[in-house]
């Protein structure tokens, strides 16, 4: 039987501008069933064998799928690149992102191009990669413009097999207060420019709240309530977000999500940082990954380029960090021109 992502049908126009193929589920009554022997066949006959005795790890339910992390904040070039080879390799059945992965503008123009230039890499994707946007994406209406024109819906949830993926918007702001946001925002990055990220840690826009935990609007947490309820049969839910909105104790749009959640398995991912966490909240996993060509920042933790590797089986979510720099081709390299290319900021020359 051939699989599909199951989309809803606000979402479906948006991802097949991305180019995305949906397949529709078809099955005719006469289809054969063929069944995957998963016994090891051999020819010892009598007496100890030559290996260990667990059952062959496979599980014909199991679903797949690579996580990558923030590109901004000055884009190391062909990092992403490389990062889509390595993923390749790997054969995932999706490719699932916690935003930052345009650098972003006030300019139209600019914005676009750097959309053009995104989604050419991530086209050479064997796999469907679902778009989360983030600061660098959304913040200001223009961003939040071109994002809805090209991509559509700012927040969406997917459904593939037994798995649902929430996808989240944390700059789901009122439309005045994201233009005043956005204006501290481009003072601050003019900051960064010209001094440096310490003196961009200093700014007006560095120490608003919503930096840290950005916000989430009514209407996006009654869409995700009824994608949760809607769904109450999946095996495992992931949550795709780029800031961290469980920071804010009184944000009561994110705990009423949490609530809708905590009768069920779950994982969040998000980014921001630049630093890789892994902290332990309603006894759920809320993993922040590093950069995936995003700026190092080595003074706010593990600074490195990474991939997350995710398998969902009958025993639950098995999460692997893979660290780009150690992702190799038969050859024994990194792909395309990735022994070039610095992966980990511990090894990376001072400038």
């Amino acid at each position: 039987m051939n699989t599909a992502l199951h989309l809803t049908s606000s979402v479906t126009k948006s991802l097949a501008t991305m180019g995305w193929l949906l397949v529709v589920v078809a099955c005719a009554s006469t289809e054969t069933v063929v069944e995957t022997s998963t016994t090891i066949e051999h020819s010892v006959s009598d007496g100890p064998q030559p290996w260990t005795q667990a059952a062959p790890n496979y599980d014909a339910d199991a679903v797949r799928f690579a996580v990558f992390s923030d590109l901004t904040g000055g884009e190391r070039e062909d990092v992403f690149k490389v990062a889509v080879e390595q993923m390749n390799l790997l054969r995932p059945e999706l490719i699932v992102n916690v935003g930052d992965l345009i650098e972003g503008s006030s300019n139209r123009a600019q914005i676009e191009a750097q959309w053009q230039s995104f989604d050419e890499r991530a086209d050479k994707s064997v796999a469907p990669v679902l778009y989360t946007g983030g600061n660098h994406d959304l913040l200001g209406q223009v961003p939040r413009e071109a994002w809805e024109d090209r991509n559509g819906p700012r927040y969406y949830h997917v459904r593939y097999r037994d798995v649902l993926f929430l996808i989240l918007d944390t700059e789901d702001h009122s439309v005045a207060r994201l233009a005043e946001i956005a204006q501290l925002r481009l003072a601050a990055i003019e900051v960064a420019k010209t001094e440096g990220w310490d003196a961009f840690a200093k700014t007006e826009y560095a120490n608003l709240p919503e930096d840290e935990t950005g916000i989430i609007s009514p209407t996006q947490a009654d869409y995700m309530r009824d994608a949760i309820a809607a769904n109450r049969d999946v095996k495992w839910t992931f949550v795709l977000v780029h800031k961290a909105p469980w920071a804010s104790d009184d944000m009561a749009t994110w705990q009423s999500i949490e609530t809708a959640l905590s009768d069920r398995p779950y994982t969040v991912f998000h980014g921001h940082r630049h630093s890789y966490q892994h902290k332990t909240r309603n006894g759920r996993d809320y993993i922040r990954l590093a950069t995936t060509g995003g700026v190092f920042l080595p003074e706010a933790g593990l600074s490195m380029d990474q991939i997350v590797w995710v398998t969902v089986d009958a025993e639950g979510a098995h999460i692997a960090n893979l660290k780009m720099s150690g992702i190799l081709d038969k050859t024994g390299k990194r792909p395309l021109n990735g022994d070039a290319l610095c992966l980990d900021s511990k090894d990376c020359p001072e400038e």
